[in-house]
């Protein structure tokens, strides 16, 4: 019983966590946030996969050294409670989502995915970017 008792706080520790809401300024560092965040799913469709992937290099480096976006700082996102940018959006939207989850993909494998998918459709599959 006494085990049942700490697994329900947990749980409902846990549950509260995830329902804390994220809070951010939309200034000018949001907006110019949400345009890089724009930029890097479209960007292999308008710029050079060698152009693209140096960014989601630079991106992925901010990462490993920092362990942290340095944009969500400038538009009062914390990095506390395993919030992200991304999550901070999709929770704009109404979504209910698992940010630790989305924590670790959009900083361990997202930028490598837009990479080599960027090299894909231009390299492979011949696609010429539209601006340069």
């Amino acid at each position: 019983m006494r085990n049942y008792i700490f697994t329900s706080h947990l749980n409902k520790q846990k549950i509260n966590f995830m329902e804390a809401k994220l809070e951010s300024k939309h200034n000018f560092m949001f907006w110019f946030h949400l345009l890089i965040t724009s930029l890097a799913w479209v960007g292999p469709f308008l710029f050079s996969w060698q152009i693209m992937c140096g960014a989601y290099a630079i991106i992925l480096l901010q990462f490993a050294v920092f362990d942290k976006c340095l944009l969500n700082a400038k538009h009062d996102l914390t990095d506390s409670k395993d919030s992200t940018f991304y999550s901070y959006l999709f929770e704009l939207c109404g979504m209910t989502v698992n940010r630790p989850l989305i924590r670790v993909f959009v900083r361990r494998y997202l930028y490598f995915i837009l990479g080599a998918f960027c090299w894909f459709w231009q390299v492979k599959l011949g696609f010429a970017p539209l601006l340069f």
